[in-house]
């Protein structure tokens, strides 16, 4: 993501993904928060020409390598025993929208997926959830 993706005003930021989709995720208050700090401290670590929003050590642009890597020492940090991947938060992240109750259609768009079923596949709503929601909505419980 480039500097110019953060649309504060709107509270959203443009995200370019796999296959080039593009898609506009909105930003909690407590992420636009962290943002707007993070960007105070990037300013005084970077040229003005840097167009990047998320910049490694050496003050470029993060690569992908470089999360992966960070996201392996927080595992290990924190004692997790599964991988801790870019993948697993993505997962994490739709699965807690849906066991919250957030349209499956909205998490699609979110996600970034051509498909409602592969959203579907994608996720996993626990028996818990489904067993509330059938119960406070079916006429016939």
């Amino acid at each position: 993501m480039d500097l110019a993706s953060y649309d504060k005003a709107l509270a959203f930021v443009h995200v370019v993904g796999k296959g080039k989709k593009e898609r506009y995720i909105p930003l909690g208050k407590y992420a636009m928060e962290a943002l707007d700090r993070y960007l105070l401290v990037r300013q005084a670590h970077t040229s003005a020409e840097e167009t990047a929003l998320f910049l490694g050590q050496n003050g470029n642009r993060v690569t992908t390598d470089q999360i992966r890597y960070v996201m392996k020492r927080l595992r290990k940090r924190g004692g997790l025993q599964k991988p801790l991947t870019p993948h697993s938060l993505r997962h994490s992240f739709a699965t807690d929208l849906l066991e919250r109750g957030a349209d499956l259609r909205a998490v699609q768009e979110l996600l970034g997926h051509e498909s409602l079923s592969t959203t579907g596949r994608y996720t996993h709503v626990s028996t818990e959830r489904l067993r509330a929601v059938y119960q406070a909505t079916h006429p016939r419980k």
